[in-house]
């Protein structure tokens, strides 16, 4: 990792970052399939205050050292861990308020992905402010409402506002995949590029960027923001209505059904909707009693 100022800089174990010219690159690394769980929160958290305090930073690129996996998702297994590390930058424990900070930043942000990027990793991806994909790689999805809840990251602030009432609609309701393709189509991401074409472009892109001066990149996306950025209060709403989701039985139980068809693994979620298809398919499975998973320690009082 290259240390960006004279500053002792903290420990980032799950990135691995290059920086040139006013553009940082950082690659996500974080075995076995990059889920979004505490250590990496952490991690972003870190680059965003060590990029934020370097006044040569103008651009940082966010790609994965992982072919099949951008950001998988959150991990449900430690929801309260992941969120309490969102805290050092926004003072609340909730990955939306992160997300949303991260939107709002002054650093100009790229997403350049290459593999699935579904809940929280599409989440993730929409909050940076450009978005560009390999067509014959990527893979897209929100699939929180196949388990009853509503993405808590800020998912549908953005969807609705980038596609439209309808089509943020159906990527929700559905908990499809959906490829590059139909992505740029719908207005997900900028543009879908050939895979050995896509790095090339973005560097290209982000030192482009990187060379005009600061005061435009602060103005413009002020500006942008204020027309199309959801108000905060938006994004902790759907944060807590995802908090208070995430613990019921219904939800519970799905979780739990899909975790033994291969939630959270690499194997399972290369076809997740697929997979949450056949749960469909066995819904009048009794119930019974389940143990919760990731929400035994998550305070009713606090956001998502």
């Amino acid at each position: 990792m290259r240390q960006l100022s004279a500053d002792p800089a903290p420990a980032i174990d799950t990135l691995n970052l290059t920086a040139h010219r006013g553009v940082l690159v950082a690659e996500i690394a974080a075995p076995p399939m990059n889920l979004l769980g505490p250590e990496l929160v952490r991690d972003l958290v870190s680059l965003i205050q060590l990029a934020e305090a370097d006044e040569s930073v103008q651009v940082v690129v966010f790609k994965s050292a992982d072919p099949d996996y951008f950001i998988s998702h959150v991990d449900l297994t430690k929801v309260a861990e992941y969120r309490a590390e969102a805290v050092r930058l926004t003072g609340e424990a909730s990955i939306a308020s992160l997300f949303r900070r991260l939107s709002d930043s002054r650093l100009i942000t790229i997403a350049q992905i290459e593999g699935r990027a579904r809940g929280a990793g599409s989440e993730f991806a929409l909050a940076c402010d450009l978005r560009f994909a390999a067509r014959e790689k990527a893979i897209f999805g929100q699939f929180e409402p196949a388990f009853g809840q509503l993405p808590g990251g800020g998912g549908a602030q953005y969807l609705t506002r980038l596609m439209g009432r309808a089509r943020a609609l159906e990527v929700m309701l559905t908990a499809e995949d959906y490829d590059a393709d139909l992505a740029e189509r719908y207005g997900w991401i900028n543009r879908a590029l050939p895979a050995d074409a896509l790095d090339e472009f973005v560097t290209a892109l982000a030192h482009r960027i990187a060379a005009f001066p600061a005061a435009g990149h602060l103005t413009v996306k002020q500006r942008v923001n204020a027309i199309s950025l959801a108000p905060i209060e938006d994004f902790r709403r759907d944060s807590d209505l995802f908090r208070d989701s995430v613990a019921g039985a219904e939800t519970q139980r799905l979780i739990q059904a899909a975790m033994k068809h291969g939630l959270q693994t690499r194997d399972g979620e290369l076809d997740l909707a697929a997979m949450l298809g056949v749960l469909t398919d066995q819904g009048d499975e009794p119930a019974g009693q389940v143990d919760q998973i990731g929400s035994a320690a998550i305070p009713t009082e606090e956001a998502t």
